[in-house]
């Protein structure tokens, strides 16, 4: 679960950009996108590989 908190001085505009990166970051909407659409042998395969690519940088 993604949690911003606001501070007393800050705008709710960049506390909204803040939470969308960190959304993007924890990658929640690919998340989605994979649970809503059926995804093909090749689609799993290239996500999965991607995946491993980003946890060794990492």
């Amino acid at each position: 679960m993604t949690l911003v908190t606001v501070g007393e001085s800050e705008g709710i505009e960049s506390a909204l950009r803040r939470f969308k990166r960190q959304v993007s970051k924890d990658g929640i909407f690919g998340e989605l996108k994979r649970l809503r659409h059926h995804e093909t042998p090749v689609e799993k395969y290239k996500r999965k590989l991607q995946q491993r690519r980003r946890t060794r940088r990492s």
